[in-house]
Order: C-alpha cells, then sequence, then structure tokens
C-alpha cells in the first residue's frame, strides 16, 4: 500500500535475544545487511503485518515471540533516486514504518530463512544493539536511529530518547 504522498506502508521488526542482541540479516545474494521489514498489505493492520513478515522473512510464529514495544509514531525513509521507479502506479518514494521491539522467548533453531520460495534472507546473526547504526545503508540510517533511540529503553531501563524527525 503506497500512501497519498509516495510512500509505501511497512513495518519494521527489531528482534532480540535474552542478551538484548539484535537479529541482523543479510539480504540473499547481496552484500546488504538490514533488520527484516515488509510492506502492509490493504486492509492488513500493522500487527498482522509484523506477523506475516516475521513469518515470510525469518520463520517465526507468534508462540516463539514476545512483542515489547513499537514506535508511536510513522517512520519515513526516501529512497535514493536511482531506485524509485518512475514507471510503477504510484510511485514509491520510499518507506513508511512502524518499528516493533520483539523479543524470542522460544529456542534459536525456530528461526530459518526459508519458509517462502523466495527467502528474502540467507545468512543472519545476533549483533550488539547499536550495531546496525554502523551497517546500515546510508538512506536508512536516520530510521533506524530514531527506531533504536525510542524503543532501547524497553530492553535497558533507561528513560527513552527523544526520537529525532525523519521526514
Amino acid at each position: 500500500m503506497i500512501d497519498a504522498e509516495g510512500y509505501r506502508l511497512n513495518v519494521g521488526i527489531i528482534l532480540c535475544n535474552q542478551q538484548n542482541q539484535v537479529l541482523w540479516a543479510k539480504r540473499a545474494g547481496q552484500n546488504a545487511w538490514q533488520f527484516p521489514q515488509g510492506g502492509i498489505r490493504e486492509k492488513e493492520t500493522a500487527e498482522q503485518a509484523l506477523l506475516r513478515e516475521l513469518w515470510e522473512e525469518v520463520g517465526l510464529q507468534p508462540k516463539h515471540i514476545e512483542i515489547l514495544g513499537r514506535t508511536q509514531d510513522w517512520l519515513h525513509y526516501q529512497l535514493p533516486r536511482h531506485m524509485v521507479r518512475q514507471d510503477s502506479k504510484p510511485v514509491c518514494i520510499g518507506q513508511k514504518q512502524r518499528w516493533f521491539l520483539l523479543r524470542l522467548i522460544d529456542d534459536e533453531s525456530n528461526i530459518s530463512l526459508d519458509s517462502t520460495e523466495r527467502p528474502e534472507f540467507d545468512y543472519w546473526k545476533w549483533v550488539d544493539y547499536w550495531f546496525p547504526l554502523e551497517e546500515v545503508v546510508p538512506f536508512k540510517k536516520s530510521v533506524y536511529q530514531s527506531a533504536l533511540d525510542e524503543l532501547h529503553h524497553l530492553l535497558f531501563n533507561q528513560p527513552p530518547r527523544a526520537a529525532a524527525p525523519t521526514k
């Protein structure tokens, strides 16, 4: 679903383990790493999209996770000009995301990257909570910063940091 401003509605997933490390995944066939994320379909809530994407991208079901929180507002990023598909209608200029922080409450052996015919990722690892800020593609960095800042207090018992505007 693309809104009137050209942003694709999307959910972002920050999955942590018991040590508060986060799942960092490598896009299939690329040297690009990111958090799992995916589009919200028409007539689907953000929570429904979260659970569908969690299954499609990392093979986890609701019984494997606990939802710890989500960002209060939508976070936006624009795609670099060369990535905007001008021939698609409507034109998508970027992502409008609601981010969720989840905890894996089951064994990590339940993580499976091949639950669909075309896996999104081909490798994953646990990393330090702030590590993705050093590695994510530049055009997503401010959204990652905002999401991690806003949600970190749920893991580290510190007051939330003010999120920076991302649009």
